[in-house]
């Protein structure tokens, strides 16, 4: 066998094992997606479920699943996507390992913005949906231009180090201003704003569904689209432009995609982290560095975390259930300690 057939044969075996591995995860969503249908206060029979989705429930039974339930189905699924493709465009264009929009700060600035918002509405139902996204990205962006002036240095460009702790002190800051934004917010108010902290999802009805879909559906497609620049930005900044790519061109654009995307999210989440983190870091393991494959086997993991989560933070203490945050995080606190100690040693 010539070299060309044997590289030919392993790129084959590689995109075979990708397909493999997103169509086990995709039959996985499915399945929670299922399970998580019937999962809350008041439960469904397999066989109420099915009459109701086929138009045969109750008046109950379909306010329960149509207006409570698959909004917040859908949502879980879409912000797992959406934080866990955020994830990998930032480890790869940075080159950092444990880059993620919630510990690089990136969701912290869009809270902040999310919840100046609220502060000058007198109730969160009054607040304008469709509006939630594109403020949230105004912050993100901010918050992302603040971290990159801070971490680049002129000959060294951006270093992993000192990249994760800009964004550790950016997030401390405005975490903290958000702390004493709270004394002015009225009971309510402050109640949700607790509950975005958390990491609960909030908005589970259409029309967050609505607000958020335009983003995943555009942003997605567009970064799985230039997964071959990714892949060239990996080999380092003088390989890249060698090659004919205007790396800061092409970083300024990946880079915008990746915060909008995290902000859309966060807009109707509220503050989960580590999806971007624990997403690429399993795909990268299951189907290898290459971003054609990375990315789409990310978001499906990401969608696969959170949705999960969610399920299980419903089940777990009914009926108030746990926050999808928490739950997630204690999923991705000990992966994210263990990246560390792997860093060091």
């Amino acid at each position: 066998m010539s070299e060309r057939q044997a590289v030919s044969t392993y790129e084959q075996r590689r995109k075979l094992r990708g397909m493999t591995v997103m169509l086990i995860l995709a039959l996985l969503i499915i399945a929670v997606f299922i399970i998580s249908m019937n999962t809350g206060y008041i439960r469904l029979s397999p066989l109420d479920l099915i009459r109701t989705l086929f138009g045969q429930g109750s008046d109950q039974e379909n306010l329960i699943l149509f207006e409570f339930r698959l909004p917040r189905i859908v949502i879980s699924v879409l912000i797992g996507a959406g934080l866990a493709v955020s994830g990998a465009v930032m480890q790869g264009i940075f080159r950092n390992p444990l880059a993620d929009p919630g510990i690089l700060g990136i969701n912290s600035g869009a809270g902040l913005m999310v919840m100046l918002l609220v502060s000058f509405y007198p109730t969160t139902q009054a607040m304008p949906v469709f509006l939630l996204p594109l403020l949230a990205f105004v912050g993100a962006g901010l918050t992302a231009a603040l971290i990159y002036s801070l971490s680049y240095t002129r000959n060294k460009g951006i270093r992993p180090i000192r990249l994760m702790l800009t964004g550790i002190a950016v997030a401390a800051g405005i975490q903290a201003a958000m702390i004493v934004l709270t004394l002015r917010l009225k009971p309510e108010q402050y109640q949700f704003v607790a509950t975005w902290l958390a990491g609960s999802i909030w908005g589970t009805n259409w029309k967050f569904v609505l607000s958020l879909l335009p983003w995943i559906v555009v942003l997605v497609p567009y970064i799985i689209y230039r997964a071959r620049v990714m892949n060239v930005l990996q080999m380092g900044e003088q390989m890249a432009t060698s090659l004919g790519e205007n790396v800061r061109k092409e970083q300024f654009r990946l880079l915008a995609a990746a915060v909008a995307l995290a902000a859309a999210s966060v807009a109707v989440s509220g503050g989960i982290a580590f999806v971007g983190l624990v997403g690429p870091h399993l795909a990268r393991r299951l189907v290898g560095p290459k971003h054609q494959m990375l990315l789409p086997v990310s978001a499906l993991i990401g969608a696969l975390l959170v949705i999960a989560a969610d399920t299980i933070g419903r089940w777990i203490l009914q009926p108030s259930g746990v926050p999808t945050g928490i739950v997630v995080a204690v999923i991705g606190a000990p992966y994210f300690l263990y990246l560390l100690a792997k860093a060091k040693s």
